[in-house]
């Protein structure tokens, strides 16, 4: 009997995976919705079963992919089957919701690594050639526009600045798959904790925000990260290429803690939920200024307890 409704389940969940998958490869605007909730299928059946009954859905679905969407849809379908499979194990194994969403945030980049492989290999799409040849287009395209009004020398000096801004993006793509990562892999918990909650009646939800708190080690990634982009002057260096992408990752998670320490302050000292609110509105407004603002406050957080000493000082 349970062999008998998990082939069931594999079967259904199999079907409704490749429906959303048709839809995500061809149908306009509902294909945003469908790329969407396309790992949700794998969440639901990873978090009731075993992995070699998940992985025999993977491969039925990665067949099923290929008949129905041909190799365009084979990227696009493991990468959504990673990650949910990641996140629906993490559930199984009733990880806290910050491990399952680390969790989820694997798989997602492994999703997208073997999607910028494949397609390299298999489609000969280079992103990072790409991705320059899109640069040097919208820069010629912005001289193109700005010769015809006519800059003095400072204008020209700050062209000639964002030029060289632009022209490193590529360097940051890693980084770039990491944050991506994080977002896609945030939105497929959510959602996933909608439907388990509806089809289940489980009781999955995120914990306040105001309650994440990042490992004391990210404070030395970050360190170690800013150390070698002091020290190392070689602009092709890889070391100096991991620490930038360093930078900028760890960089986004403590600015989130900073956020994060600032409504835990606001609840525990009964202040307007305005005031948060507001942080996050001004460090949209101002980000050159308040980023390391905030930042700085989610590494103090993390590195000298200032969230358990106001804890236990309320005690």
């Amino acid at each position: 009997m349970n062999v008998s409704k998990k082939m069931a389940d594999g079967a259904m969940m199999s079907a409704v995976f490749i429906a959303l998958l048709i839809v995500a490869m061809f149908i306009p605007v509902l294909n945003i919705f469908a790329n969407i909730a396309l790992p949700i299928p794998f969440v639901v059946y990873a978090a009731r079963y075993d992995l070699k009954a998940v992985g025999l859905m993977f491969a039925v679905t990665q067949i099923l992919a290929l008949l129905f969407g041909t190799l365009v849809a084979i990227p696009v379908a493991v990468s959504a089957a990673f990650g949910g499979i990641m996140i629906g194990v993490a559930l199984r194994k009733k990880l806290t919701p910050y491990e399952t969403w680390a969790s989820g945030t694997i798989g997602f980049v492994a999703g997208l690594a073997f999607v910028f492989v494949f397609s390299q290999f298999v489609f000969d799409v280079n992103w990072i050639d790409e991705t320059n040849e899109l640069i040097d287009r919208s820069l010629s395209m912005t001289e193109e526009i700005v010769s015809t009004v006519g800059l003095n020398e400072e204008a020209s000096q700050q062209m000639e600045t964002m030029k060289e801004q632009f022209k490193q993006l590529p360097d940051y793509m890693p980084a770039g798959l990491a944050v991506a990562s994080i977002f896609m892999a945030f939105i497929t918990q959510w959602l996933s904790y909608k439907v388990l909650n509806r089809i289940e009646r489980k009781t999955y939800r995120f914990p306040p925000f105001r309650s994440m708190r990042l490992p004391t080690s990210i404070i030395w990634i970050y360190f170690f990260a800013l150390i070698a982009g002091l020290f190392v002057q070689d602009a092709d260096s890889l070391i100096l290429l991991a620490a930038n992408n360093a930078m900028m990752l760890v960089g986004l998670l403590l600015t989130l803690q900073g956020f994060s320490f600032i409504f835990f302050f606001a609840h525990t000292k009964s202040l307007s939920k305005a005031i948060p609110v507001v942080a996050v509105v001004v460090t949209l407004l101002l980000p050159f200024i308040m980023l390391y603002i905030i930042r700085l406050i989610g590494i103090v957080d993390i590195g000298f307890g200032v969230r358990e000493r106001m804890e236990n000082r309320e005690k």
